[in-house]
């Protein structure tokens, strides 16, 4: 969704406005109502699977993560497991 800013408020806040272009965002520039200008990212951000999503957790291994599953690994994965909470919202 592109938001649309004046001249003078495009200049006066101009890092924070660089912040969401690069979070993906659009950002319109207009002077006097007539659209001048647009900034846009030069590329999507792409997520890097070399940091961890959130503190405590390791770093993901992309290879691994792609790798096809064994027969049973994949049933296991489709039948659940004892302890899956939603094992027991389909038998309700």
């Amino acid at each position: 969704m592109a938001v649309t800013v004046n001249v003078q408020e495009a200049k006066t806040r101009l890092s924070e406005l660089l912040h969401r272009v690069e979070a993906g965002e659009e950002v319109v520039i207009a002077r006097a109502g007539t659209v001048i200008a647009r900034l846009e990212p030069v590329a999507p951000r792409v997520r890097s699977f070399d940091a961890p999503l959130l503190p405590g957790i390791p770093p993901i291994d992309v290879a691994e993560l792609l790798m096809p599953m064994n027969e049973t690994d994949l049933r296991d994965w489709e039948d659940g497991h004892i302890d899956d909470p939603l094992m027991g919202a389909r038998s309700a």
